[in-house]
């Protein structure tokens, strides 16, 4: 039987600080833990009434594993690939949705800014549906990182007044900024985008709610990049 400090243990794990203090997250899910496993080392694992007891999400899972965190260190920008930029991505199942997307996409890293969600949230990791160990992912100072590509490297953001990107001419590789979920892009980064795109609406003289979630304009964007 599960001990209550250990439960104890798992629901701090809720918390960024007590994840960094441990090195430890938690993963629930047959298929979650399974994938995991393949790429993180396993530190302790439940199963029915004991997974159930512990668990963090709202429907328990029937398995629940306490992973080693990886701390990626941050290299060069692979200028012969395509590489995902968030730019203050906060809420933990866009960023998780967005990891999943880059993982079926075969994007192989995605730079961080450091005012993004905590890949390691629970909510992050259940999200990823386990492609978190597919995808590289790393926290950095995102403009200075740019700074470091030649000059008309295609740097690609999705803007209002940008180019419609089923007519656009894309690339085979490049940069392409998330923003945002509320503020977009964020004006020192905006200043570097130097080829602007938009996703339009249909029929575009139609009145609109809200702009698309940036999880799903991310899938609309990775696919027309790999359709060409």
């Amino acid at each position: 039987m599960i001990s209550k400090n250990k439960i104890k243990l798992i629901r701090s794990l809720e918390h960024k600080k007590f994840r960094k203090e441990t090195g430890l997250f938690v993963a629930e899910g047959r298929k979650i833990i399974s994938d995991l496993k393949k790429n993180f080392e396993l530190v302790d694992f439940f199963e029915g009434e004991d997974a159930e007891k512990a668990s963090l999400l709202d429907t328990p899972a029937n398995q629940l594993a306490l992973f080693k965190c990886k701390q990626h260190t941050i290299k060069e920008i692979d200028q012969s690939a395509l590489t995902l930029f968030l730019d203050g991505i906060q809420n933990p199942g866009n960023l998780g949705t967005i990891i999943r997307l880059a993982d079926w996409f075969g994007i192989e890293d995605i730079y961080c800014s450091d005012k993004c969600a905590d890949i390691y949230n629970p909510k992050v990791v259940q999200a990823t549906m386990g492609s978190l160990g597919h995808v590289n992912v790393y926290y950095a100072n995102l403009k200075e990182l740019l700074q470091t590509l030649p000059e008309n490297f295609p740097i690609y953001g999705t803007f209002l007044e940008g180019e419609n990107i089923y007519d656009k001419e894309l690339t085979k590789n490049g940069v392409v900024i998330m923003g945002n979920e509320g503020h977009g892009i964020s004006d020192e980064i905006k200043s570097m985008v130097n080829s602007k795109l938009f996703i339009p609406n249909y029929p575009q003289d139609r009145q609109l709610g809200e702009s698309l979630n940036v999880a799903i304009a991310t899938a609309i964007i990775c696919s027309e990049f790999r359709r060409r």
